[in-house]
């Protein structure tokens, strides 16, 4: 059993892994850690907010560091858990690449009926 920002945290960088888009600009493979900092505890923190909304539906947000041989950027995403097949969805997902050159893509943006 794993806390859910982590289990977010590993949807997030499978999907940010396997992007075609993201690779292009920072190359493969691509690492995802939490702050930026010699400290290995540091790293492995994630940031993250955990909450449920007006309608009972739990939502996770993380927040970390990716890193490529080419380059590195920052991943923010937020899911929650369906009610009706109980599992995990993407709100959003969005890459901010800070080096080489800035970008931002957004891989995931879920808006509901």
């Amino acid at each position: 059993f794993e806390p859910k920002e982590y289990k977010i945290f590993g949807k997030a960088l499978v999907r940010v892994q396997s992007d075609s888009q993201v690779t292009a600009k920072i190359g493969y493979p691509i690492t995802g850690y939490g702050t930026e900092s010699r400290n290995r505890a540091a790293r492995q923190r994630i940031q993250n907010r955990v909450w449920t909304d007006e309608d009972g539906v739990e939502h996770v947000e993380v927040g970390f560091h990716i890193r490529g041989p080419h380059g590195a950027g920052k991943v923010f995403a937020e899911m929650f858990k369906d009610s009706s097949d109980r599992t995990w969805k993407f709100t959003f997902l969005l890459v901010e690449i800070t080096s080489p050159r800035p970008a931002q893509i957004m891989l995931e943006s879920y808006l509901p009926a």
